[in-house]
C-alpha cells in the first residue's frame, strides 16, 4: 500500500500534468515588456516600507542579515537576497523595480521609466474598515491594495506626456498584482479568529483582487499577472504559532493542513474569477501565477533541490528546533541569528522564503507550467544582458 507521502507526491504530479495540459491549450501572454508595475505585500516590497517608516528604531528587515546573499546589505526586502519580482525583472531584461517611496533621484524627480513598485510589508487586500468592523485591530500598516492602486493612478500622468503615450506605456507593461490575501488571513488568524470565520473572508478578498484586476485592464493594461497564495501552512511562523499535539492536523511533510486549505480555497476561487475576467476582456492577458504549486516540490522533496537543511526550519530566527522561530523576536533583532548558507533553506525568517527558493519558484513561473496563460519569454534572449539573464 502506498504511503501518505507517496500519495501526496502522486497528487502533486497529476496536478503538474494538468497544469502542463492547460498551458498547452491556453494562448501565450505577450513576452516583451518595457516596464513592470507591481503591487503587493512583503513578498514583493523592494524598500517602500523602510522609506515610508517614521519609526525612530530601524525596522527588523532593514537590519543584517537581511540582504546578505545578493546585495550584501539590507535593502528593505524581507529576504536574504532577491525576490520573485526581482528575478522576473532580471529575466525580462529590465532593471530591479524601484520602490515608489524613496524612488526620487538627487534632483527630486521620479525615475520610473522602467516601472515602479507600490508593495508594502504588511499590506492587506481589504481596507482597514473591514477588519475594524469585526473588531480586528491592525498596528502595522494601513496601505491596502486600494491605496496602492490610488498611488499608481496619481503617478500615471507624470509618466507620459499624452493619453496616447500613456496607452502605449500601459499596453507594453507587465502588471503584477500581488501576492495579496496573505496579510488579511494573517491579521485574522493572529487575532484568534477561527478557520471557519476566515474561510468566509475568502470570497470577499478574492472579489477585491478581481475588481482591481479589472480596473487595471480598464485603465489600459494588457498584461496582468495575479499570483495566488503560497502554502502558508508550511511557514515556520505559523507552525510555531499554531503548533499542535494532534498529529492529524499535519500532512506527511509537516505542514498544517487547515492553514494550507485556506490558501487552496483562496487560489481556487481566484482562478475562477480570473477566468471570468478573461471572458469579459479577451484582448488582455490575465495570468494566474500558481506560486503555491510552484513552491510545493521544495516542501515535498527539499533535498532534491539542494535544500539540505529542509523546508520548514527558518534560516534566521531565535527559536528552538525544529522551526527556529520566536514569536517575540524577529530576525534582525537580538538575539536572533542566521545559520550559514541560506541557499540550503527554503524558509528565511519564518514568514518569508530565501532567495534560493524564490529563484526556483520564478523559474517555475517563467519556464514551467505555473503561469496560465504561460508568459512567452522568447524575447528574453535578444534583450536581456548577461547581468539579468539565466537566474544568475
Amino acid at each position: 500500500m502506498a504511503s501518505s507521502s507517496s500519495k501526496l507526491l502522486l497528487k502533486h504530479t497529476l496536478l503538474h500534468i494538468l497544469l502542463i495540459i492547460l498551458t498547452i491549450l491556453t494562448p501565450y501572454a505577450s513576452g516583451c515588456y518595457s516596464a513592470i508595475f507591481s503591487f503587493g505585500d512583503s513578498i514583493t516590497d523592494t524598500g517602500n516600507s523602510v522609506h515610508r517608516s517614521k519609526s525612530s528604531e530601524p525596522l527588523h528587515f532593514a537590519l543584517p542579515p537581511y540582504g546578505e546573499t545578493y546585495f550584501n546589505y539590507p535593502t528593505g526586502r524581507c529576504c536574504d537576497g532577491r525576490l520573485i519580482l526581482d528575478f522576473i525583472a532580471q529575466n525580462l531584461g529590465l532593471p530591479f523595480v524601484p520602490p515608489y517611496f524613496g524612488g526620487r533621484n538627487a534632483s527630486g524627480a521620479y525615475n520610473f521609466e522602467k516601472g515602479v513598485n507600490f508593495a508594502l510589508v504588511g499590506a492587506n487586500t481589504l481596507d482597514d474598515s473591514f477588519f475594524e468592523e469585526r473588531g480586528i485591530s491592525n498596528s502595522y500598516t494601513n496601505s491596502s491594495m486600494r491605496c496602492q492602486l490610488s498611488w499608481f493612478k496619481d503617478l500615471l500622468p507624470s509618466l507620459c506626456l499624452s493619453s496616447s503615450d500613456c496607452n502605449k506605456l500601459l499596453q507594453r507593461s507587465l502588471f503584477i498584482l500581488g501576492e495579496f490575501g496573505g496579510n488579511d488571513y494573517n491579521r485574522a488568524l493572529l487575532a484568534g479568529r477561527s478557520a471557519e470565520e476566515i474561510h468566509s473572508y475568502v470570497p470577499i478578498i478574492v472579489d477585491a483582487i478581481a475588481s482591481a484586476t479589472s480596473e487595471l485592464i480598464e485603465l489600459g493594461a494588457m498584461t496582468v499577472m495575479v499570483p495566488g497564495n503560497l502554502p502558508f501552512g508550511c511557514a515556520a511562523a505559523y507552525l510555531t504559532y499554531f503548533e499542535s499535539s494532534d498529529k492529524e492536523e499535519y500532512d506527511p511533510i509537516g505542514c498544517l493542513i487547515w492553514l494550507n486549505n485556506i490558501a487552496k480555497h483562496h487560489n481556487a476561487l481566484l482562478q475562477k474569477k480570473l477566468s471570468q475576467i478573461r471572458e469579459r476582456h479577451p484582448h488582455a492577458a490575465i495570468i494566474y501565477a500558481d506560486i503555491f504549486n510552484a513552491a510545493m516540490p521544495y516542501y515535498l522533496s527539499p533535498w532534491k533541490f539542494g535544500f539540505t537543511k529542509g523546508a520548514i526550519t527558518a534560516c534566521c530566527g531565535a527559536g528552538a528546533p525544529p522551526y527556529h522561530f520566536n514569536t517575540s523576536v524577529a530576525c534582525g533583532y537580538f538575539p536572533s541569528f542566521a545559520f550559514d548558507h541560506p541557499f540550503k533553506y527554503v524558509n528565511w525568517d519564518g514568514w518569508h522564503l530565501t532567495e534560493a527558493a524564490y529563484r526556483l519558484i520564478t523559474k517555475g513561473l517563467l519556464e514551467g507550467p505555473y503561469t496560465i496563460p504561460h508568459i512567452n519569454t522568447s524575447c528574453v534572449s535578444t534583450i536581456a544582458s548577461a547581468e539579468y539573464s539565466n537566474f544568475e
